[in-house]
């Protein structure tokens, strides 16, 4: 195993009770910056819709009561601990707010879309009816995306053909797991679906593209204690996403190594199987520079030193580290990071920031395989784009 750059992985050093409160400070005016932003939206959808849905003033002030709500939950639910001492309150604050997000993100767009086919279509006598539509859509929406992000990912088997491929290598497997965002509406329980699923497939090897937690270690520890029991012939093999970052990374490296998963820190292993060998390496999240300037990301520096010949493959948390992956001489990357857009609308707007959205695709002569997640980030929702656990298999190409 070779690696270009090593870091400190002691533990971080605590924060001082005064730098602790410049923190809580600045996220409060942060949390105020959202409503103000939240609130023009929620005023539309009040103006638009709640007037042609009844003409009872008893439900029409029900409404933007609901409303109204909706605007404080969102920024003040999902970040209570920042106002509420209390445990138990801020837990349901949190998932108010988490679902509510979900919820009000979908009555905006069918508010939206309504408004453009009325307009277009010119019918006033559609405005009670679509208004009903948009309200019974977006709680419809709202359950299914639940129901479809609380349940244990499904596997997803793909077959990537790779010319380099020996045929002693042929079939080799690969489970994928990526943004599970441990934190605070993803507990121990969800953790061990994964693991226990992930287990079931016997692969040779498990690889963990980032964004596994979305809080501190002794926040988290005992809800991501079920990664220790992944299991697979050759090991578990994980790199960071960006959310590390937000998180401590070098304490939650630290907590990886424990838990007994091998984090590739811009370095690789060499893999022996059935008399080959194959190479497999790690980068740290490409934008990982801007907050651990020395844990740039390098794929030719995760390279260093690997046997020539061998298939190489890189875990890489997001899909643009592709360019460089293809320039170092890699033949095929996993990754994750786009959710593959968690749900509808949004799925069409990834690759504004990213080049693939999900699946397997093609970059010159790299494979880069972008899983849509294993977990959910914010709103407890996914709808058109299903969270997975990907069982790759290894081909050898004519």
């Amino acid at each position: 195993m070779s690696s270009a750059e090593q870091i400190e992985t002691g533990a971080e050093a605590q924060p001082s009770d005064q730098e602790l409160a410049r923190r809580r400070s600045r996220f409060r005016r942060f949390a105020y910056r959202v409503a103000l932003i939240l609130a023009p939206a929620h005023v539309y959808v009040g103006w638009s819709l709640v007037p042609d849905l009844t003409v009872d003033p008893t439900i029409k002030a029900l409404g933007y009561g609901v409303l109204a709500v909706s605007a404080l939950l969102i920024p003040f639910g999902t970040m209570a601990r920042l106002f509420i001492g209390n445990d138990g309150a801020v837990k349901r604050m949190v998932w108010a707010g988490s679902v509510t997000m979900g919820w009000f993100s979908s009555v905006v767009i069918f508010t939206l879309l309504r408004d453009l086919v009325l307009l277009v279509a010119g019918r006033p006598d559609w405005a009670a009816t679509s208004a009903f539509v948009v309200l019974v859509a977006s709680v419809l929406v709202t359950l299914v995306g639940f129901f479809n992000a609380r349940r244990v990912a499904k596997v997803v088997r793909v077959t990537v053909p790779l010319t380099t491929l020996p045929k002693s290598l042929d079939g080799f497997t690969i489970a994928q797991i990526t943004d599970i965002h441990v934190g605070p509406t993803i507990k121990g329980n969800y953790v061990r679906g994964i693991v226990d699923r992930v287990n079931s497939l016997g692969a040779d090897v498990v690889a963990i593209t980032g964004d596994v937690v979305d809080g501190k270690v002794h926040e988290l520890t005992d809800d991501t204690a079920p990664l220790g029991n992944l299991r697979a012939r050759y090991g578990s093999f994980i790199v960071t996403g960006n959310h590390e970052y937000y998180s401590g990374a070098d304490e939650w490296i630290d907590e990886f190594r424990r838990l007994g998963l091998q984090p590739l820190v811009n370095e690789h292993v060499v893999i022996g199987h059935n008399g080959e060998n194959l190479v497999l390496a790690g980068v740290n999240d490409y934008s990982a520079a801007r907050v651990h300037r020395s844990h740039k990301s390098d794929p030719e520096a995760a390279l260093q030193g690997s046997p020539n010949g061998s298939p190489k493959i890189l875990l890489a948390h997001q899909p643009r580290s592709a360019h460089a992956a293809a320039e170092a001489g890699f033949d095929l990357q996993l990754s994750g990071h786009t959710h593959g857009g968690q749900f509808w609308p949004w799925n069409h707007f990834v690759r504004m920031q990213q080049p693939f959205t999900a699946g397997l695709r093609r970059l010159g002569a790299l494979w880069v395989y972008t899983s849509r997640g294993t977990g959910y980030w914010g709103p407890p929702k996914r709808f058109g784009a299903p969270s997975e656990i990907t069982l790759i298999t290894l081909s050898a190409a004519a």
